[in-house]
């Protein structure tokens, strides 16, 4: 169903006005103020869960050191996992979907507003119960992301932080439902005139999808976190095997899903960067539209490949299911690299992060192949090398697509651009630090370092690996702080009047989003800003190349 045309300023002049301020911010239904507030609290807690990380790389720097002790260590782990997953990545791209998707469809507002501001808020408040246990006497949970019974149950993880946990993880869980009902209806019911399906932006298919399993896999966590909850008021429910089974079974159905909803939208991202640098259009577009339905629905049947070694799962079907995923995996990488060749690539901020993105997503994605076959997972399964694997999906691949859309987006958002000798800086820290950091987890883990271990024995051989690894996250620390000093650098000049405004389409984007101002206006488009006709699902091209227009250099950037 297509929506009216936009909003006029004299149509919505006797709407009631809106509270500013910080007030105006907290209680807006505008999409793009949710939105933003969404990504700057899961960058926030970034930057916190981060911190953990890096504690727990300088304990393991060194063998036999003890600068935490056992159980602070794990819930060092514990938190910084479960952080990035429900607290940052998750949160984050669902975020970049409430902005940008009414956008990209032409739409002047977001469907179900309130129900998408109430969702926010839930986040928040689960982000903040969850992190809470650190104030209590037993200090935060401790028992993994994953929490597996009887480990998790008031017996063997006693205190009061595991309970906040359950209640912070259901809350934010909830709240990432509710925004992921509100982007797919947006989509199902607001786009503009002439935006049919196959018209959609390569982004806002994959905001689709992730909202599709997003409705499909997560209120299985909720019934995890229940018979968690259940099995922590009345222990001797875990004593029986069928509910410590039962609980992977139901907490997996969410936990490989979730992986590419952590996913799909930063490839989305990257493939809008390559496309845009490269001066072409995304090549492939119907392929990877099919391939992102068929990675999706793929991704509910293999949550038993997380479960081989426990001998309860069966090993032929989901490790097919696993190894299927290949065919919709490659033809996504085949369209991002048919879309750079030929093409006129201009090395900007985000086409290095978009760049970087592909080569890192593949050694992510071949791993993983690795680990849905039974007889290396049962070498690899619960040691270093599975870390390894998931940082490669999670932070080698999905960071740097986060970081390529925060640099591609950052001057449709603020009407500024970040600077871009410290996104460059930025960029290499990341590169190295990155790979330095997880690369040597693979041997770790081939040669036997089980993960969650506080430490290790001199005479085990780790030293030397580990002490790169740390090395490698003090690259990480560096270009982190690079980024926090650039953003804030800029947003300082631009609150200050000092910084140059950048035009409204800086990069000759290809959708929708760069056809508006920046900052876009309230209801997005207006007499000022009208959408330009939707033809294909790069409209602003097809308009560049009827008109005969040269895609514009990139604006430079700020010099921090």
């Amino acid at each position: 169903m297509t929506s009216a045309p936009p909003a006029t300023e004299n149509e919505t002049a006797g709407r009631p006005v809106a509270p500013g301020g910080w007030l105006g911010w907290v209680t807006s239904t505008d999409h793009k103020r949710i939105g933003l507030l969404t990504v700057g609290t899961s960058l926030v807690l970034l930057v916190l869960v981060g911190i953990l990380a890096l504690i727990m790389r300088a304990q393991l720097a060194q063998p036999e050191q003890e600068l935490v002790g056992v159980d602070t260590y794990n819930q060092l782990f514990t938190m910084h996992g479960s952080g990035m997953i429900y607290m940052v990545l998750t949160p984050f791209a669902i975020g970049l979907g409430v902005y940008l998707v009414p956008l990209q469809i032409g739409a002047p507002a977001i469907a179900m507003p309130r129900i998408t501001l109430f969702g926010y808020w839930l986040y928040v408040v689960g982000a903040v119960v969850m992190l809470s246990g650190f104030a209590t006497s037993n200090g935060a949970h401790s028992s993994g992301w994953f929490s597996y019974p009887p480990l998790a149950d008031s017996v063997y993880t006693p205190g009061v932080g595991s309970d906040l946990w359950i209640v912070g993880v259901g809350l934010a869980t909830t709240g990432t439902i509710v925004m992921g009902w509100s982007v797919l209806w947006t989509v199902l019911r607001k786009r503009a005139r002439g935006m049919t399906m196959l018209r959609l932006p390569v982004f806002s298919w994959s905001m689709i999808v992730t909202c599709l399993m997003v409705i499909g896999a997560f209120p299985a966590l909720l019934a995890a976190l229940a018979l968690l909850a259940a099995g922590r008021v009345d222990p001797s429910i875990f004593q029986s095997n069928v509910w410590n089974i039962g609980y992977q079974h139901l907490f997996w159905f969410y936990g490989h899903p979730v992986v590419y909803v952590m996913f799909f939208p930063y490839l989305a991202a990257v493939a809008e960067v390559l496309a845009v640098f490269s001066g072409r259009r995304f090549f492939g577009y119907k392929g990877t539209v099919v391939s992102l339905l068929v990675f999706a629905a793929l991704s509910m049947s293999v949550w038993g490949h997380h479960m081989f070694a426990t001998g309860q799962a069966t090993n032929d079907y989901y490790s097919l299911t696993s190894i299927a995923l290949l065919v919709p995996a490659g033809v996504e990488y085949f369209a991002m690299l048919g879309t750079i060749v030929g093409g006129r690539i201009r090395f900007s901020t985000p086409m290095m992060f978009a760049l970087a993105f592909v080569p890192q997503f593949l050694i992510g994605g071949l791993t993983g192949i690795m680990v849905g076959t039974p007889v290396i997972d049962y070498h690899v399964t619960d040691s270093y090398f599975i870390v390894a694997h998931l940082h490669y999906v999670l932070f080698a691949g999905s960071g740097f697509g986060l970081f390529a859309a925060v640099y591609f987006w950052f001057p449709k958002v603020t009407g500024v651009m970040l600077g871009d000798r410290g996104g460059r800086l930025h960029f290499w820290l990341l590169v190295i630090g990155t790979n330095l950091t997880f690369l040597p987890m693979f041997a770790l883990g081939y040669l036997g370092m089980p993960r969650r271990v506080a430490t290790y024995a001199d005479f085990e051989g780790f030293g030397v690996m580990n002490l790169l690894s740390s090395i490698g996250a003090a690259f990480l620390a560096a270009g982190m702080m690079v980024f926090i000093v650039n953003v804030l650098w800029t947003l300082r000049r631009r609150y200050l009047g000092r910084a140059d405004p950048a035009p409204d389409d800086p990069w000759g984007g290809h959708s929708l989003e760069w056809a508006t101002a920046s900052p876009p206006p309230r209801f997005n488009f207006s007499t000022e800003y009208p959408l330009p006709p939707v033809t294909s699902f790069a409209p602003l091209l097809d308009l560049r190349q009827r008109l005969g227009r040269e895609v514009p250099d990139p604006a430079p950037g700020g010099k921090s």
